[in-house]
């Protein structure tokens, strides 16, 4: 059986907010069988629960934000990729801002604290979603699609007229069936250009914004002393970006993913063009290794030690 996941224990940390500048406290904790991702918004009396789903999703201008009763939480998507990435698949999260930390701009510091905390496999069949028709989504030349397929796949390709960019690869393809979310894809960072981070702040934003939270550019190069993570990193982290837009669907994808300068927005049009479609998904569960596709087997192997110490897509 392919299992869901969860938490071993509570895992804690703290970091500031990319948009508001603002100090962050973040909790990671233990759900039972079903929950999925749950957010709690423990600043506000009586504190509000924001469960992930692609129908909660408001604001994507600069990120993915989801909101309920007029409570909202930023900055989603990093957190949520390193949930995909590693198979957890209920979770507790409480925060005390509108905002969850930006960390190093990547999903690394989440797969770390993920790990610290320890995976553990529970009762209950982990319940993927199975795109079984084709659903695109389009804005201007930018698309994004969703291809049936047994495993998970995305493929992605950018477009900027900068010249830092260009000389990088702007287009990459990971099949998480034999590539693993925590070495190729989980510390690829945001990047942004000067020119926007002080435009930006002049309207409040990017508050929190600095060069150890995210890739800088001027009008010629990164400005980053440390240089690139990946040689693809800038498209690398459209990827990851997209990994935890996907995943506020509330589950797993069976699905290849593509997308040509999609976003945020658009990303979250895709999960509700699929959903609003019928005949386009399904739901799948897998109860035995014989009805398993090998795909999904290599996605998600069993957890190797009681300190639940082995990834998934690994």
């Amino acid at each position: 059986m392919i299992r869901q996941r969860t938490l071993r224990s509570i895992v804690r940390a703290t970091g500031v907010g990319l948009h508001s500048g603002l100090k962050v406290n973040l909790e990671l904790r233990p759900a039972p069988a079903d929950t999925g991702v749950v957010f709690r918004r423990v600043d506000l009396t009586p504190p509000v629960e924001l469960r992930a789903d692609a129908h909660a999703v408001g604001d994507t201008r600069l990120a993915s934000c989801i909101g309920r009763e007029g409570a909202t939480i930023s900055t989603v998507e990093h957190l949520m990729s390193a949930l995909a990435g590693l198979g957890v698949d209920n979770v507790f999260v409480d925060v005390d801002a509108p905002e969850l930390p930006i960390m190093d701009g990547s999903a690394s510091t989440f797969v770390y604290l993920i790990q610290q905390a320890g995976i553990v496999e529970q009762a209950a069949a982990k319940k993927f979603v199975r795109v079984l028709q084709t659903v695109e989504v389009k804005d201007g030349d930018k698309w994004a699609r969703l291809d049936p397929y047994e495993g998970f796949s995305l493929e992605f390709s950018i477009e900027f007229r900068h010249p830092a960019i260009e000389r990088t690869g702007t287009q990459v393809k990971v099949d998480f069936a034999h590539q693993s979310y925590i070495d190729d894809v989980a510390r690829a960072r945001t990047f942004g250009f000067m020119h926007e981070v002080e435009y930006l702040r002049q309207n409040g934003l990017a508050q929190g914004g600095s060069l150890e939270n995210a890739i800088v550019m001027d009008e010629y190069r990164v400005l980053n002393s440390d240089g690139l993570r990946y040689a693809d990193e800038f498209v690398k982290h459209k990827v990851l970006d997209a990994i935890g837009d996907l995943y506020i669907l509330g589950h797993p994808l069976l699905a290849a993913f593509s997308a040509h300068k999609s976003g945020h927005a658009l990303n979250n049009a895709l999960l509700h063009a699929l959903l609003a479609q019928e005949g386009a998904w399904e739901w799948a569960s897998f109860d035995q290794p014989a009805q398993t596709p090998p795909a999904v087997s290599n996605q998600y192997r069993p957890l190797v030690d009681d300190a639940g110490s082995a990834p998934a897509f690994a």
